[in-house]
């Protein structure tokens, strides 16, 4: 199977997809993205990359059950498919082997 690539932000959001374990959604997802990251990440640009995951086959979504505090309403729910969890490992073997690499005390450059 071909290899796709990804992005830096739609691999973090795919590795929260794949922690959050079958019950990821995306006020949860940016929240806890904003706060592992430091960055400000906002629900529309979660949404839009779980999106484009879903169109290459890393994530599937389905609604969850409806629930009081939503006013009834449903949360679509994500999971990582078997493609993106492969798609997840085979990252992490590249950057391992590329970390596998760098000096211990690489010769960095000097500031003028």
């Amino acid at each position: 199977m071909k290899r796709t690539y990804l992005g830096e932000f739609e691999e973090i959001v795919l590795l929260l997809v794949a922690a959050f374990d079958g019950e990821a959604y995306g006020v949860g997802l940016t929240h806890k993205l904003n706060e592992q990251t430091d960055r400000s990440a906002r629900l529309s640009q979660v949404h839009a990359a779980l999106h484009r995951l879903e169109e290459k086959g890393m994530v599937a979504s389905r609604l969850g059950d409806p629930t009081p505090e939503r006013g009834g309403r449903r949360k679509l729910l994500f999971t990582v498919t078997a493609y993106g969890y492969r798609t997840l490992q085979d990252i992490k073997t590249v950057r391992a082997q590329l970390w596998d690499d760098v000096p211990a005390t690489p010769k960095l450059a000097t500031s003028l």
